[in-house]
C-alpha cells in the first residue's frame, strides 16, 4: 500500500502536470489527447543517466551558464529525470560540445571503454547537444554517435546536419518570458514585418517588392541589437516575414509569443521545425513560395485577416508560447525544456544488442 508521502507527491506531480494548466486548442496539436497522456508517463519514467562532463568542459561550463547546452544540462542535474543509477536509465546524456571530430571519437571511445552501455544499442539510446550538428566523417565513433544517438540540435539546422526520424531542434536564443496578450492585443500598424539579415535569401526578391509598400515595414540595414526597439516592431505588425534559409528564421518563437504570425517563405518542406510531432505548424503559421509575386502575396495576408484565419493562428500561437520558453530560474510543465524531454521520450525505443563473447 502506497504511504501517504508518496500520494501527496503523485497528488501534486498531477496538479502540476495536468492538462487542464494548458489552454491551447486541441486544433494545434497533432493529437491533444496522446500527447498529454504520453507526456504523464514520461513524468513517471523517463530516467536519465548522465555520463561525466568532460575535464576540459568543467571549467568552461562553470564560467558560462548561460548557453543552451549549460542549461541543458543544468536543468536535467535538478530535474527528476535524473538517475544516478545507469541501469535503471532509459537514455544517456553525453554532456559533451564537440570540438573536433579527433577529439569527439577520443570521449566517444572513453565513453565505450569505461562504461558497458554505449555498445548495448551503438549509441542509440544516447542523445547529445550540438547547435550545428556534427559534420561527416568517416571515422566509426563518430558515425555511431551521428548516425545512432539522438541530436538536439538549434533551428534551423545546417543542410545535411538533421535527420528528421531521430533528431530534434530548440529556439536559438531562447524565448524567455512571452508576454503577449490573449484579449487585447496591440493595434497593429503594419500588415507585414520583415528584418534585414546579412545572408542571401531566395525570398529577397520578392520582398524587395514590398519595400515601398506603406503596409510592410522593410528593414534596410542590418539589426543594432536593440532588442526593445524589435519587440515593438514585432508587435506593431500583423505578420511575420521569414526566408527559411540560413539565418532568416532567427526570431520566428519570439514573433508568435508577441502575436506576430509567422510568414515562413520557403521552396522546400521544413523538417526541422521545433516540436514537429506535437504541434500542427500549419495552424500558427503561414508557408509560401519564393516564387509568389509581391502583390498576390499581399493579397494572401489580407485574406488571411479577412476570414479570420490571421486572429485564430495570432491566438493559438500566444496561447502555446509557453512551449517555446526555456525558463531559466525554474523549469515549469510544458515548457522548452520539458517539451525536448518529450521528444527524446518519443525516440525512446532503441534496440539493444545482446554482447558477444569473443571466444
Amino acid at each position: 500500500m502506497m504511504n501517504p508521502s508518496s500520494l501527496f507527491s503523485l497528488l501534486l506531480l498531477f496538479l502540476l502536470h495536468s492538462p487542464l494548466t494548458t489552454t491551447a486548442n486541441s486544433t494545434v496539436y497533432l493529437s491533444k489527447t496522446t500527447f498529454f497522456s504520453d507526456y504523464s508517463k514520461m513524468l513517471t519514467h523517463l530516467k536519465i543517466f548522465i555520463y561525466p562532463l568532460p575535464l576540459q568542459q568543467q571549467q568552461q561550463q562553470q564560467q558560462n551558464n548561460t548557453t543552451i547546452f549549460s542549461l541543458l544540462h543544468n536543468s536535467l542535474l535538478t530535474s527528476n529525470f535524473l538517475t544516478l543509477n545507469p541501469n535503471e536509465a532509459t537514455l544517456f546524456f553525453l554532456p559533451f560540445l564537440p570540438t573536433s571530430t579527433r577529439s569527439l571519437s577520443r570521449h566517444i571511445d572513453h565513453i565505450r571503454t569505461s562504461y558497458s552501455y554505449w555498445d548495448r544499442s551503438l549509441g542509440a539510446d544516447h542523445f547529445y547537444f550540438s547547435c550545428n550538428g556534427v559534420g561527416p566523417t568517416s571515422t566509426r565513433n563518430v558515425v555511431e554517435l551521428k548516425k545512432n544517438a539522438l541530436q538536439i540540435s538549434c533551428f534551423p539546422s545546417p543542410a545535411r546536419e538533421f535527420i528528421p526520424h531521430k533528431d530534434v531542434t530548440v529556439f536559438s536564443p531562447l524565448l524567455v518570458n512571452p508576454r503577449a496578450s490573449l484579449e487585447s492585443p496591440p493595434p497593429t500598424r503594419f500588415l507585414g514585418y520583415w528584418r534585414f539579415v546579412d545572408v542571401v535569401h531566395s525570398g529577397v526578391d520578392m520582398i524587395n517588392g514590398l519595400r515601398n509598400d506603406p503596409d510592410f515595414l522593410i528593414e534596410s540595414e542590418p539589426s543594432d541589437g536593440d532588442y526593445d526597439g524589435k519587440i515593438v516592431q514585432i508587435r506593431s505588425s500583423k505578420f511575420c516575414l521569414f526566408v527559411y534559409d540560413g539565418e532568416g528564421v532567427v526570431g520566428l518563437s519570439v514573433a508568435i509569443a508577441y502575436g506576430c504570425v509567422p510568414v515562413v517563405i520557403t521552396d522546400r518542406p521544413i523538417q526541422d521545425l521545433p516540436f514537429m510531432d506535437v504541434i500542427k505548424w500549419s495552424e500558427i503559421a503561414l508557408f509560401v513560395k519564393s516564387t509568389v509575386k509581391s502583390k498576390e502575396f499581399k493579397r494572401v495576408l489580407m485574406s488571411a485577416c479577412e476570414d479570420g484565419a490571421y486572429e485564430k493562428m495570432r491566438r493559438l500561437g500566444v496561447t502555446i508560447a509557453h512551449h517555446f520558453a526555456w525558463n531559466e530560474s525554474s523549469l515549469e510543465p510544458y515548457d522548452a525544456f520539458y517539451m525536448v524531454m518529450y521528444q527524446l521520450w518519443l525516440r525512446r525505443h532503441a534496440i539493444r544488442y545482446a554482447k558477444w563473447d569473443m571466444i
